[in-house]
């Protein structure tokens, strides 16, 4: 924003913004997210007019932190809409157009942010009507804070030893917790869908399972569900922990509701998730 401050000034816009600090961490490129950023902004400023308005926000959208990007300017003409992320693609391509370019900017945008495994789209009511650009990027399994290594007091805890099976369609996400559990001592099993995951808890003795709830085919409801009609073995009960992106009191009392013991909202900071899987240990 402050890139665009002096384009802001010299066309007399007002600059709105609404930055929520509980969007979510991403994994990714800070320049190249910057660059996201301030290609959006100034496209916006540069096709409003005078004493019009831009307006950034940042949420929280489901598992994904979002970024929208608001104008009262020229707006786009829906026909286009579905092109206007191609390259040398523009609004007005005529000879004689008032604003200049290539028509890359927006073309670079989408390749950044779709490397970045997310989304970006385009809206507009028409000419003169302004548009807006919401970009979508998915938050982090963990949110990881430093690169030091577990502590006695993280042993203390209560997972040294623990026998923890993570499910999880994601790969990144599944190893990325994986690494955390173990480097707190923890012996670690994996699973990419809730089939794998029953066969697993058949060849393997398990304390905790950490379930994804957003799977493909069985979601994290329909294993919980399984492994508490499968029936538990004498003398031990197998706790769970869900995982999700979703936030609320309706999101956990679900989980709780299907046979989870406990849930926990991504991105999970390595010390809390320590603190959950002890918890229900020794519960």
């Amino acid at each position: 924003m402050d890139a665009v401050a002096p384009n802001v000034e010299a066309k007399k816009l007002r600059l709105l913004t609404s930055l929520a600090p509980a969007a979510g961490d991403v994994l990714g490129d800070r320049r190249r997210l910057q660059q996201v950023v301030t290609n959006l902004l100034l496209n916006a400023v540069k096709f409003t007019g005078e004493g019009g308005t831009v307006e950034v926000r940042v949420v929280r959208h489901e598992t994904s932190a979002r970024l929208s990007v608001r104008d009262t300017g020229h707006g786009i003409d829906p026909a286009l809409l579905g092109k206007i992320f191609d390259p040398f693609e523009q609004d007005d391509s005529s000879t004689t157009r008032s604003q200049q370019g290539l028509g890359l900017g927006l073309a670079i945008v989408r390749q950044i942010v779709e490397l970045h495994g997310g989304t970006i789209r385009a809206e507009s009511e028409g000419e003169d009507r302004g548009a807006t650009f919401t970009v979508d990027l998915p938050v982090l399994a963990v949110r990881v804070a430093s690169d030091a290594p577990a502590t006695g007091s993280a042993r203390a805890a209560g997972i040294d030893g623990l026998r923890v099976l993570i499910v999880d369609d994601q790969a990144d996400a599944r190893d990325l917790l994986a690494l955390v559990l173990a480097d707190h001592g923890a012996d670690v099993h994996t699973a990419t869908s809730a089939v794998e995951a029953l066969d697993s808890l058949e060849t393997h003795d398990i304390d905790v399972l950490v379930s994804d709830i957003c799977m493909p085919g069985t979601d994290g409801y329909g294993l919980i569900e399984a492994v508490r009609k499968r029936g538990e073995v004498p003398g031990r009960r197998l706790h769970a922990v869900a995982v999700t992106a979703y936030t609320g009191r309706e999101v956990r009392d679900r989980a709780l509701a299907a046979g989870f013991d406990a849930q926990a909202t991504k991105p999970l900071d390595p010390e809390r998730l320590v603190e959950i899987l002890s918890t229900v240990r020794a519960a």
